[in-house]
């Protein structure tokens, strides 16, 4: 196979992908929504929950995406030095996007900033966002596909705290937080929280925590036992689905950090909605392709 026809290859599979993304929902996604309907006890949270599952269902029989934002196509790309195709991933990526954008169809949310003109074709300057990671002695490309929603992730909050203000200060700003924006998305939610050095690591890391499963937790002992008291602190608030009440918030508290400055501790956070839309799939050096948040998905 010439390297023509390698990345036209890659780049199909990508464009079906990504229109996959928006229209099913990950099985832990599915999963843990099932879960909190089962908790439900008002006929109205019911009621809603069940909706939500209709949605679910008639995406997936009239072929069409589950959610009228598309939003901005953000990727997380973990790739081997030895993939064959990693000079070309960024291109192949972006037209990949144009292709889902009008196979899927995707609305158009793209617009270049300042000039105030939708491209159309749901890329621009800067986007989608290729976020990387290099692996070394190793040959395949791991990628997370995500939808950024204008409700979800893409008005996310990061400040750098005073070390005094310790990691009672972090629980602070998360609670502050999604008592005031966090009903920006559709509960229940799932909760990034990025916790480093500065404004922009911890930005990252918690658009970053949204992309682990549902489930998974922090390796650090403490850290994984503040994303516990986190999750029963919001749930405490009784968002319930779609903020009209109910036993939880959310689907999950995530944390992701590094190490930090001592004098300084970077905290961020970042919220996706129920319909939380990000897809995994690895790819070998042939290209082959192996989706892992999507059960029976061949591309």
């Amino acid at each position: 196979m010439t390297k023509e026809q390698s990345v036209e290859l890659m780049t199909d599979k990508m464009a079906k992908f990504v229109a996959y993304v928006g229209k099913k929902l990950p099985d832990d996604v599915e999963a843990k929504l099932q879960e909190l309907r089962q908790q439900e006890t008002t006929p109205l949270a019911t009621a809603i929950y069940d909706t939500m599952a209709r949605n679910q269902k008639l995406a997936v029989d009239l072929n069409r995406p589950c959610c009228q934002d598309t939003g901005v196509l953000q990727f997380w790309v973990k790739c081997g030095v030895n993939f064959p195709l990693m000079g070309e991933l960024e291109a192949l990526l972006k037209e990949a996007v144009v292709r889902a954008t009008f196979a899927a169809p995707l609305r158009h949310n793209s617009v270049e900033t300042f000039d105030e003109v939708n491209t159309k074709r749901n890329v621009g300057k800067g986007t989608p966002t290729v976020f990387w990671d290099i692996v070394p002695d190793d040959d395949h490309c791991e990628i997370y596909t995500y939808m950024a929603g204008g409700g979800c992730t893409l008005p996310g909050k990061a400040m750098v705290l005073m070390p005094g203000m310790g990691y009672e200060g972090v629980t602070k700003f998360v609670l502050d937080q999604m008592t005031s924006y966090g009903l920006n998305a559709c509960p229940p939610l799932l909760v990034g929280v990025g916790v480093a050095t500065s404004v922009e690591t911890a930005a990252l890391l918690s658009k970053k925590a949204l992309m682990r499963p549902l489930g998974s937790h922090n390796p650090n002992p403490r850290a994984a036992e503040m994303e516990k008291l986190l999750e029963d602190g919001i749930n405490s608030i009784g968002l319930g689905p779609q903020g009209m009440s109910g036993k939880n918030s959310v689907m999950g508290v995530h944390i992701e950090n590094t190490a930090r400055h001592p004098s300084t501790i970077g905290v961020a956070v970042n919220v996706g909605c129920w319909s939380h839309r990000r897809g995994h799939v690895v790819f070998d050096k042939d290209l082959n392709a192996t989706v892992t948040t999507h059960s029976g998905v061949q591309l």
